[in-house]
């Protein structure tokens, strides 16, 4: 008797894989091994293009459509498999929600623009992680459950746990944020 998803050669715990070419993107399209057009490689966990090009171009992020983007995350914020069958890359890692689930992300922008005739070239860094399953929102910052932050709220389920900032036009330079309780990702799971 064939484990769910050997029928289709992949033998991977029942999951499905990137290599089997029947997953799609969320606007269902074919993912592939390597970086698609807009600069994707999910196998990889990996995203390296413009800000605009993460989005697929939609039209409220024409402002920024000149922005360097590259994103890392783990496995719990984006699979590279579908383990539950929907023919989706699976997300949260077989959790119910982001939360407790481990999840992070980091986003590395960068660009220029021009300032009384001088051009300014900026960048910025962020890591973001997945809230543990104890933690506690106020305020518009996520706690541990010994009381020590962890990091502003992004996006509901997420705390942003360091910030780097360069743009010497603006005077800014280095690290914006660093969470109290570390900017490491591993003790988040």
């Amino acid at each position: 008797m064939a484990v769910a998803g050997e029928a289709c050669g992949q033998g991977n715990g029942g999951c499905t894989t990137i290599q089997d070419s029947t997953l799609l993107t969320s606007d269902g399209l074919p993912i592939t091994v390597g970086y698609d057009q807009w600069g994707y490689n999910y196998q990889a966990h990996l995203f390296n293009g413009l800000y605009c090009d993460s989005y697929h171009d939609a039209a409220w992020c024409q402002p920024y459509k000149d922005v360097a983007l590259m994103m890392k995350w783990n496995d719990a914020w984006l699979s590279n498999k579908d383990c539950d069958g929907d023919g989706l890359l699976d997300r949260h890692d077989g959790f119910p929600s982001y939360i407790g689930s481990g999840a992070w992300l980091t986003n590395h922008q960068s660009g220029e623009y021009e300032l009384d005739g001088e051009t300014c070239n900026w960048n910025y860094f962020v890591k973001i992680v997945a809230v543990p399953a104890d933690a506690t929102k106020s305020g518009g910052v996520w706690y541990a459950a010994d009381g020590t932050g962890i990091g502003p709220v992004i996006w509901g389920e997420f705390a942003i746990i360091q910030q780097v900032e360069n743009d010497p036009c603006a005077g800014l330079h280095g690290i914006s944020y660093l969470s109290p309780s570390g900017p490491g990702f591993g003790k988040w799971d």
